[in-house]
């Protein structure tokens, strides 16, 4: 055993090939120079079955929704910038004409 550690993004895609994209596990295991057993092991943490998979998944697509949220206000907002600074140039006074 290598004791060679995987990122997370790394098993879950590994594990979508053989979920998502039907290719066999020895296909994948050898393409991506694992053991079988290691993808296997990783379909039962990272499968999408798995509620803590979900789990991750619902958070990945909040934070993309709020991520998308952010910069539309950002943009309204520096458009509100602009606009308050083009208008200072013309103050609605009165003037007192004598």
């Amino acid at each position: 055993m290598s004791g060679r550690r995987y990122p997370e993004e790394f098993k879950i895609e590994a594990v979508k090939q053989v979920t998502e994209r039907n290719h066999a596990v020895s296909d994948v295991a050898q393409r991506l120079g694992v053991t079988s057993h290691s993808i296997y092991n990783w379909s039962k943490r990272y499968g999408p079955k798995t509620a803590e998979h979900q789990s991750k998944a619902d958070e990945d697509n909040r934070i993309k929704a709020l991520e998308k949220e952010l910069k539309r206000v950002t943009e309204e907002r520096d458009i509100l910038k602009k606009a308050a600074v083009s208008s200072s140039d013309h103050c609605n006074t009165l003037f007192n004409h004598v």
